[in-house]
């Protein structure tokens, strides 16, 4: 079945709020098997010293687990809808440390990243998710 960038939107919220190897991997066969590719990584750190790191680990990820092919519009547009994710968050975290996961799910020419992060400073925690969606031609 073909889904439009809602669903898939929501596919990748989905695999940003797994908490374990063992979930990630059952909900990515699931969505496999619904004809839509997924990654997950986890990331972490000072926010403003992570924001280059967590949009290569997504490109990085997203061409590992063939979600997308390694030429420059579909790495582009992974980039960008992460950086645009990120940069959601950016209110809450600036100069904070963050911790979380995101997302990448894919079904056709429909692409979405969610970035799922708990926000810390000693034991005050807050969360917050991004979300962005980018076409592949």
């Amino acid at each position: 079945m073909i889904y439009g960038s809602k669903r898939i939107a929501a596919v990748a919220i989905k695999m940003a709020l797994t908490e374990t190897r063992e979930e990630e991997q059952n909900e990515k066969k699931l969505f496999s098997e619904q004809g839509i590719k997924t990654v997950a990584v986890d990331c972490g750190g000072e926010y403003l010293a992570t924001v280059k790191k967590i949009v290569e680990r997504s490109v990085v990820a997203a061409k590992r687990e063939g979600v997308i092919r390694e030429i420059h519009s579909e790495e582009g547009a992974v980039a960008g809808a992460t950086r645009e994710a990120l940069s959601q968050i950016m209110p809450k975290a600036i100069g904070l440390n963050v911790g979380g996961k995101l997302g990448i799910a894919r079904q056709n020419d429909h692409i979405s990243v969610a970035v799922f992060l708990g926000i810390g400073l000693l034991h005050l925690d807050e969360v917050s998710i991004g979300l962005a969606h980018r076409t592949i031609a």
